[in-house]
Formats: C-alpha cells, sequence, structure tokens
C-alpha cells in the first residue's frame, strides 16, 4: 500500500512541477528595449529628450506661443498616452505638454541602477527641470492618481509657476482602496514581486486596467496591449517596486495654502481612490471646483476624454480670469 502511495505521490508531483513550468514557459516575459517599442508607442510628434541621465519621452504639442501651456501627468503604471484623447482636442488651440515619468512608460528607470529614489519629492523636481528644459513659464498643470499628487506638490513648491491646477483622482492622502489593481498588489509584496521581473500573465495586466475603469466593456485589446508593452519596457518592472516600496501620504495639511483656480475631475466608480478622497480634496482647496462623473472610474480621462475634456474647457475661463 505505502509502495503504492509513494508512487502516486511521485505522479502527483510531477504533473505539478510539468504544470508549474509549463504556466512559467507561458507567462515568461523578458524586458523588452527601447528601440523594440518605440515604433508602436512613440510616432509623432513624439520625441525624446535628455534629462537627468534619462532620455525622456516627450509629445509638445500645440502652438508654441501660447502663454499658458496645459502639462498633463499621468500616474502609476501609466504613460502620455493616457492623456491622448484631451492632448489631441486641446492643442488644435492650446500648447500641450505630456511625458512619461521615470521609472514608466517609456522614459524608463534612472540609468544608475543604485538610484533607487522614486518618491515624490524626486518627481516634483524632475517635472520642474523638464519645464526649464522645454523653457516653459507659467502653466495649468493637470495630473491623474500619481500625476495629481506631482501636480499638487509643484503647486506648493513652484507657486510662481502654475497658473491653474486640474486633480483627476489624485493621489495624496492616505486612503484605503476599495479594490487594489492585482497588478499593484504583487508589487506590493515582496515574495510575489521577484518571479515578476521574469513572468508577467497578460491577464494580469489585463485585469488590472479593467479594475480601474468603470465601464469594462470601455477596455480593448489594443489598451491592455499598450499597458502590457510599455510595463515590460527593460526596468519598469523593478522601478514599479521601488516606487511601491516609498508610498507615502503627501503633506495634505498644505493644501489650504493652494490659491489658484482648482478643478477636481473623479471618477464616481473609482475603487482605488474613492470618491471620497475628491470631497477632502474639494474641502481643503479654497475657492475649488469639483466635477464628479458617476459612471467613470480612476482614470476619467482616458476612459471618457470627451465628457471630461468638456468640464475642464467649461472651467479654464476661471483661469484667465
Amino acid at each position: 500500500m505505502s509502495g503504492r502511495f509513494s508512487d502516486r505521490a511521485l505522479k502527483v508531483v510531477g504533473i505539478l512541477l510539468m504544470l508549474a513550468a509549463l504556466g512559467f514557459a507561458v507567462s515568461k516575459a523578458p524586458d523588452r528595449s527601447l528601440d523594440s517599442l518605440v515604433p508602436r508607442w512613440a510616432p509623432p510628434p513624439s520625441d525624446f529628450i535628455e534629462l537627468d541621465g534619462l532620455l525622456v519621452h516627450v509629445r509638445d504639442q500645440g502652438p508654441a506661443s501660447d502663454p499658458l501651456p496645459l502639462v498633463l501627468i499621468h500616474g502609476t503604471s501609466a504613460s502620455l498616452h493616457t492623456w491622448e484623447g484631451w492632448a489631441t482636442e486641446l492643442a488644435r488651440t492650446r500648447r500641450v505638454i505630456s511625458f512619461d515619468l521615470p521609472g514608466f512608460g517609456l522614459t524608463g528607470p534612472y540609468p544608475n541602477q543604485a538610484d533607487h529614489d522614486y518618491s515624490d519629492a524626486r518627481y516634483v523636481a524632475f517635472v520642474r527641470n523638464l519645464l526649464a528644459r522645454l523653457g516653459v513659464g507659467r502653466v495649468i498643470v493637470a495630473g491623474n492618481s500619481l500625476g495629481g499628487e506631482i501636480a499638487w506638490q509643484l503647486a506648493l513648491a513652484d507657486p510662481a509657476r502654475v497658473a491653474g491646477l486640474v486633480l483627476v483622482d489624485a493621489a495624496g492622502y492616505d486612503f484605503v482602496p476599495e479594490s487594489l489593481p492585482l497588478g499593484f498588489r504583487i508589487a506590493r509584496i515582496p515574495v510575489l514581486r521577484e518571479p515578476m521581473r521574469w513572468v508577467l500573465p497578460r491577464r494580469a495586466i489585463e485585469d488590472s486596467v479593467l479594475s480601474v475603469y468603470g465601464d469594462p466593456s470601455r477596455v480593448s485589446a489594443a489598451l491592455v496591449d499598450r499597458y502590457y508593452e510599455l510595463t515590460l519596457r527593460e526596468g519598469n518592472r523593478v522601478a514599479l517596486m521601488r516606487r511601491m516600496d516609498q508610498l507615502a501620504p503627501g503633506p495634505v495639511e498644505r493644501l489650504p495654502e493652494i490659491k489658484v483656480p482648482t478643478l477636481i475631475l473623479w471618477g464616481g466608480k473609482d475603487r482605488l481612490i474613492p470618491p471620497v478622497w475628491g470631497e477632502k480634496f474639494h474641502a481643503a482647496i479654497p475657492g475649488s471646483r469639483l466635477v464628479k462623473f458617476p459612471a467613470l472610474g480612476h482614470v476619467p480621462q482616458e476612459e471618457d476624454p470627451a465628457a471630461t475634456l468638456a468640464a475642464l474647457r467649461d472651467w479654464l475661463p476661471e483661469v484667465a480670469r
């Protein structure tokens, strides 16, 4: 009896090992070089600028004579493409600047492998340096999620530069997610995240994108491809892990110091940073305007560019005044 049990146990272990090996082979996802990604994800008007040792992916569109450009900052694990719906329309009459933050998109990680500083302060300094490199003066800054947190901290750090502020499902408070995207959960757990350097099922990225949309039917295969392929950009997965290690609430006690016109846009179905936090930003920033979109999720500017852009255009005259 014991001999037969041992044989069966060995067969079960053998089958499990074969399945694990098959799963690894199917999900194996090596890093992709910048050169291999550029043809699909950086067509014109994309450009690359050397800054802080990085080759920064930038799009600078619209009339260069615009005295008050719009600067668009994406969130964690996103890229400048998240603003494409806004940028295309706004660039008809306004100068629009978007870019991939360090550690994300085509910009990728800091070149010094020992440099793991992906803190809020480092990101704010990066944006200030990039705007100086582009020769930009006063701007209207819009940011989604992490980008929103960078935007409002930039307004505090450099108030003379920021003429208007747009916070789209912005981070900064010590919030508790109702639902955390699968990719973020993995990146936060040391035991699970190490294999993510070599193994990344496309399904994990798809689930993450679905979780931040209010209407999952809006998530296309091409959209998942973009998030998946840019996550595989060489060094981005390790940079995400480092960023997750440095998550901390921002100096929200200073929000009342923001005196510029501020628009707050929020998806009513945002389960990552629930709408109550939009109300807290609204209460903290004097004279701010809050607009909610009941059917949208955490990236409303990407999910429904037309509706969110209409709210922006309705608010823009406040900055001119």
